[in-house]
């Protein structure tokens, strides 16, 4: 699940194109200045020979010097935002704002990745993950209530209001969720729906069956050619807006995955990072399945959603 290094350089190859179309729309932009704003050119100039006098002068000792060298800058800049807007340019013409203010397009804060950066690998990875096509299905615009009665549409409304404020509050309150039921009654639409809000609103989200989370963290820990790629894996597992798991219960359990599934909700945990599980699976099932405190983790930390009803895919078949 990890990028491989071409296509890391990809991203990294369009940060470095975003800079380099900045850097030539200020020049052209300096250039029409220079040629229709009468006197910045000359304000320019002026602030460029600033320095080496007053650099001779604070060699001299003189202990005014950077105080008066900072305040004609300040004078220059003043003077030269006054034309540039007088000849009707905006404030910030000759400093166009970068597309990520925060690591100005360069994908990294310091050492570490912009969040910028962070969410176009996601994204990449999501794009690989063929969920895209299941979106175009799983969203609220698909919506309906006709294939549910009575207790069971009662739950199915809950669910949905619950999937509405999970999202509303995605960015103030740290939340899960585990929509459990038999299957074919609404759980993976509604964690698609989920998605599609979210993705849309500019958050990271991974969508994994249980099956292949699991696999790919085997691949990850036991395959000595992937080993070199776990780090990136589980720092975009761990740390990604969203993960959602889908049908729960369908993988092969062991040892090892009841050890990485604590792992992997332990460290969402600990991080408030969002998780959203779907399974068949009863929530007694989840405990003697999975060990007690991995259900403990679950019970404790998710709003648990029942859903029932009959198997809406069979009964869509009916109908054609």
């Amino acid at each position: 699940m990890a990028l491989t290094n071409r296509q890391f350089d990809e991203l990294i190859h369009e940060y470095e194109l975003k800079r380099l179309a900045r850097t030539r729309l200020i020049a052209d932009r300096t250039k029409e200045v220079y040629a229709k704003v009468d006197g910045y050119k000359e304000l320019e100039d002026t602030l460029a020979s600033l320095g080496p006098s007053y650099t001779r002068r604070m060699l001299d000792g003189d202990s005014s010097a950077m105080e008066e060298l900072h305040a004609q800058i300040a004078d220059i800049k003043d003077m030269k935002q006054h034309l540039l807007e007088g000849a009707g340019y905006p404030a910030d013409y000759l400093d166009p704002p970068y597309e990520c203010p925060d690591c100005q397009d360069t994908g990294f804060i310091g050492n570490e990745k912009c969040h910028c950066l962070r969410h176009k690998m996601i994204s990449m990875l999501y794009a690989q993950s063929n969920i895209q096509m299941l979106l175009d299905e799983q969203n609220f615009e698909n919506l309906s209530y006709s294939y549910y009665k009575g207790a069971d549409l009662d739950r199915f409304k809950k669910a949905v209001e619950n999937s509405r404020q999970f999202i509303a509050r995605f960015d103030e309150e740290y939340q899960n969720l585990l929509f459990y039921g038999n299957v074919g009654v609404g759980k993976s639409f509604l964690s698609g729906c989920i998605a599609k809000e979210l993705l849309e609103a500019g958050k990271s989200v991974i969508y994994f069956s249980s099956s292949e989370l699991f696999n790919q963290l085997a691949k990850n820990t036991f395959d000595t050619k992937s080993k070199e790629n776990l780090y990136s894996f589980l720092e975009d597992l761990y740390n990604c807006d969203l993960v959602i798991v889908d049908d729960l219960g369908t993988e092969l359990v062991n040892s090892f995955v009841t050890t990485q599934f604590f792992s992997f909700l332990t460290e969402r945990h600990l991080r408030k990072k969002s998780t959203i599980i779907s399974t068949n699976l009863s929530l007694s099932e989840i405990r003697d399945r999975y060990t007690d405190r991995v259900f403990s983790r679950i019970s404790s930390s998710f709003q648990l959603m029942l859903l029932s009803g009959a198997d809406i895919r069979i009964m869509k078949k009916a109908e054609m």
